[in-house]
C-alpha cells in the first residue's frame, strides 16, 4: 500500500468537507446542539402543574381550648408551589369538570369533617372514621400524576409534623378521572408511535426526493409543462398512502401485541397520526430542496428529529422542561400530534376536544407545502 496515495484521498475528502457547510454543521454544531437539548430536556422536574382544591373541611375546636384548627388548610399551605399551582373551587363537581376539560391535572378533596375525624382518631385509634385526602387525577400523563401525588404526600407530612398530628391520614389517589388502569407503556406508546412514523416518513420522503434530483429526473420534469404544485401534490398523494399504511401497521401492532389502552376512537387516533405523517413528508419535501445529494439529505435528520424527540412530551412531560424552553415545544408539530393522540387514546376525547391540535397540524402542513412549491419555483427560476 502506498501511504502517499492514501493521504491524497484524505486531503481530497477534507477539501470537500471544507466547502460543504452542511457537513460542517453536522460535524460540529449538531453534537453541541444535541447534548445541550438533551441536558435541558431531561434535567428538570415537573413544575407549574395546575390542580384544584375542594376544601369543605369545617375545622375543629380542640376542647377545652377555643383555638380553631384546620389540618386541610395546613396541607394546602405546605403544597410546593414550584410543582403545583393551586386554585380553590367550591364543589367537587366543579373541580372534576375542570380536570375533564383539560384545565387541570387533578383535584384534591377534603371532606367537611376531615379535621374533626383526624382528632377523633388521635383520641381513639379504634374509632371508624374517614381520614382520607382524596386526590382524583388525570393519569394520562403518569409523570405529572406522580408529581402531584408526591407533592400532596410531602405537604401532608409537613403539616402533620408542624401541628403534632399523629393519627393515620392517607392520600387516596385510586379513583383516577382519566387513565385509571393505564400503565406507563400506555402513556409512552402513543408518543413513540407518532415519533417513529414522523421520522420514517421524513427519511423516506427526503431521500426519494433527492434521488429525483441526483438522477436528473427532476431537471427533466422542470422543462415540461408540469407545474411545481402538481409535482408536490403528486408526491404528497403517493407518500400519504404509504404514511396511512404505516400508521395502520403501527397502531394495529401496538393495540394487538402490546395491548395498549384505547379509551376513545381508534379511527380518530388513526387520523391524528396520519396527519403527522403528511406533515412529516411536507417537511421532507421542503428540506430536500436544500440538498443536492443523499448524503446531504441525511444531514438534516438530526435537525428534524432532535426537537420532536426531546421537547414534544414523548418521553418527558412538557411541564418538566425548563420554563424558558417550553415555548419551543409549541413550535414543534409533534407536540400537537402527541397531545391529541394521548387525549384520544387515554382520555377518550373526541374531535370537539382536540380540534385545536388538528387545526394547528393542518396549518403546519399548508405552510410547509406552500414553501415547498415556492422553493421548487425558485430553483427553476
Amino acid at each position: 500500500m502506498n501511504i502517499r496515495r492514501a493521504l491524497t484521498i484524505t486531503r481530497r475528502i477534507f477539501r470537500g468537507l471544507s466547502h460543504d457547510w452542511r457537513a460542517s454543521m453536522m460535524m460540529f454544531v449538531t453534537p453541541i446542539m444535541s447534548i445541550v437539548v438533551f441536558g435541558l430536556a431531561f434535567s428538570g422536574d415537573v413544575r407549574d402543574v395546575r390542580v384544584v382544591v375542594v376544601n369543605q373541611d369545617e375545622g375543629y375546636q380542640i376542647p377545652p381550648s377555643t383555638v380553631h384548627v384546620s389540618i386541610s388548610a395546613a396541607v394546602v399551605a405546605n403544597l410546593d408551589t414550584d410543582v403545583v399551582k393551586v386554585d380553590q373551587v367550591a364543589t367537587e363537581a366543579e373541580g372534576v369538570s375542570l380536570v375533564r376539560r383539560g384545565k387541570a391535572y387533578g383535584v384534591i378533596i377534603f371532606p367537611h369533617d376531615f379535621t374533626s375525624n383526624v382528632y377523633q382518631k388521635m383520641l381513639d385509634p379504634s374509632v371508624s372514621v374517614d381520614t382520607r385526602i382524596r386526590v382524583e387525577l388525570d393519569k394520562s400523563n403518569v409523570n405529572v400524576a406522580s408529581a402531584i401525588q408526591k407533592a400532596v404526600g410531602d405537604a401532608l407530612l409537613k403539616a402533620s409534623s408542624s401541628m403534632g398530628v399523629e393519627a393515620a391520614i392517607t392520600v387516596d389517589a385510586s379513583n383516577a378521572i382519566y387513565g385509571k388502569d393505564a400503565e406507563f407503556r400506555d402513556f409512552f406508546l402513543p408518543g413513540i408511535a407518532s415519533f417513529i412514523l414522523f421520522i420514517l416518513t421524513f427519511i423516506l420522503t427526503i431521500t426519494s426526493f433527492v434521488g429525483e434530483r441526483t438522477s436528473g429526473c427532476l431537471a427533466r420534469l422542470q422543462v415540461t409543462p408540469l407545474r411545481e404544485s402538481e409535482f408536490v401534490t403528486g408526491y404528497v398523494l403517493a407518500f400519504s398512502v404509504v404514511g396511512l399504511l404505516q400508521t395502520a401497521l403501527i397502531l394495529g401492532f401496538s393495540v394487538v401485541v402490546f395491548k395498549i389502552t384505547v379509551v376513545g376512537s381508534i379511527l380518530l387516533a388513526f387520523l391524528v397520526i396520519s396527519l403527522l405523517a403528511i406533515l412529516s413528508l411536507s417537511l421532507g419535501i421542503l428540506l430536500s430542496s436544500l440538498a443536492r445529494r443523499e448524503a446531504q439529505a441525511v444531514q438534516f435528520l438530526p435537525i428534524a428529529a432532535l426537537p420532536p424527540f426531546l421537547v414534544s412530551g414523548i418521553f418527558w412531560p412538557v411541564e418538566a422542561i425548563p420554563a424558558w424552553l417550553q415555548p419551543l415545544s409549541y413550535l414543534v408539530p409533534t407536540t400537537y400530534a402527541v397531545n391529541a393522540a394521548r387525549s384520544v387514546m387515554l382520555r377518550g376525547w373526541g374531535v370537539g376536544q382536540i380540534w385545536v391540535d388538528l387545526v394547528v397540524m393542518a396549518g403546519f402542513i399548508v405552510v410547509l407545502l406552500i414553501l415547498s412549491v415556492w422553493s421548487l419555483q425558485r430553483a427553476r427560476g
